[in-house]
């Protein structure tokens, strides 16, 4: 083959690999390419294989389907209180219908974020710095509603819009600070004051309670006292009553017993005279006793004495006469009804009780010093059977010694 014909069969072949090449068009998935035939709209070719008529149709745009996250950067916005802030923002948004993002703006993305910022400064200027700082979800919601809206016909749909961050100016920052600072020594200062209330009131009712029960024991232990005092009183006046009785029946019955004697006896008036010169060394002991004087007529008085009580005898001496012993068939305690309570040496239940855990607890053997476990050697043994106290000689408890 000729040179001729080798080039144009490669030209032939060029031809047919451009034409194929400009017939041919591939779109990948979550893409939209827009197709103009001759500088007018055709289509919007599909992800996957398209055909086009090569030289007539030319791909004009291609866009991307997926949801796609734009941070813009700082935006200066004045308050309802003229303060400025920095505003970062940060928007997701999604090309529904390709055609129009391509044809009906020249730009979305720089449209969404001139169109964010307008909203933004919109919204945000009336409010103040507080509610600014306190109400982004709110700010995010009219943020999205009017995106979403103006955006519509672009063929756009935003879904979502965040603030990122708010930045005050550096002289609030500071004040906020302090405000912060002092709030919160503000309520360190109250909660310390609640916590002294209340520890002073529970130590207050503490104290209360304390002082009333200390109060109720004491009126308990005076009134305990006061009972006791009375007991003991009244068994000791009783006993002292039981007693001084006991002591005149014996008084008595110890004159009964000289008299007796003395009339067994059977003195004579020498004798009386004799016996009552013996008793006035005695009387003149006393301090107060210095001078004595005997009467003249005493001894008439013991003869008067003698005859009136006595009976003249085989010799002429007038001698008393003893009348005849009575012997009493009754105790004393049985003479009248009224004072048999008065002999009752039988204890209440109470002190019978007292009496018995405190003989328990004095029986107790307490260990010596070489006791080895709580028992005695024998040698103690044989020390304490030794020192076991012996009866003490003359009459014991319970027996009577007759005169």
């Amino acid at each position: 083959m000729d040179p001729l014909g080798l080039i144009v069969l490669a030209v032939i072949v060029l031809l047919v690999l451009v034409i194929a090449v400009k017939t041919v068009l591939v779109v990948p998935q979550a893409t939209a390419s827009v197709i103009e035939r001759l500088g007018r709209f055709r289509n919007v070719a599909e992800p996957g294989l398209n055909f086009l008529a090569p030289f007539l149709d030319q791909v004009r745009a291609r866009v991307d389907l997926r949801e796609q996250v734009v941070s813009f950067p700082p935006q200066p916005v004045i308050t309802q209180d003229n303060l400025t802030v920095s505003i970062d923002t940060v928007v997701y948004f999604q090309v529904t219908d390709a055609r129009s993002a391509v044809y009906e703006i020249s730009n979305y993305i720089i449209g969404v974020e001139q169109l964010t910022t307008t909203t933004l400064r919109n919204v945000v200027g009336g409010m103040s710095l507080e509610e600014t700082l306190t109400s982004r979800d709110a700010i995010n919601t009219q943020l999205r509603g009017v995106l979403d809206q103006e955006t519509g016909r672009w063929g756009i749909r935003v879904a979502r819009v965040e603030l990122k961050a708010i930045d005050p100016p550096p002289s609030i920052k500071d004040s906020m600070e302090k405000q912060m600072r002092a709030d919160r020594e503000k309520r360190a200062t109250i909660l310390n004051a609640e916590g002294q209330r209340e520890s002073s009131i529970k130590t207050a009712e503490g104290q209360k309670q304390a002082a009333i029960l200390a109060a109720e024991g004491q009126k308990k232990a005076a009134i305990l006292g006061a009972e006791a005092d009375r007991q003991s009183s009244i068994l000791r006046a009783q006993g002292d009553r039981a007693s001084r009785y006991l002591q005149a029946q014996g008084q008595a019955k110890a004159v009964e017993k000289v008299f007796a004697a003395v009339k067994r006896g059977k003195p004579t008036p020498e004798l009386l005279a004799y016996q009552y010169l013996q008793t006035l060394p005695q009387m003149a002991q006393g301090n107060a006793n210095k001078v004595w004087v005997v009467p003249s007529d005493f001894d008439k008085a013991l003869e008067g004495f003698a005859r009136m009580l006595g009976a003249p005898g085989t010799d002429g001496v007038f001698r008393y006469e003893p009348p005849k012993e009575e012997i009493p068939t009754t105790a004393p305690e049985d003479e009248e009804e009224s004072i048999k309570s008065w002999f009752d040496t039988s204890t209440t239940p109470e002190i019978a009780e007292a009496v018995r855990a405190a003989e328990e607890v004095a029986r107790k053997e307490v260990p010596g010093p070489s006791s080895i476990g709580g028992t005695l050697l024998p040698t103690q043994r044989q020390g304490v059977q030794q020192d076991e106290p012996q009866p003490l000689p003359g009459p014991q408890p319970g027996s009577a010694e007759l005169p």
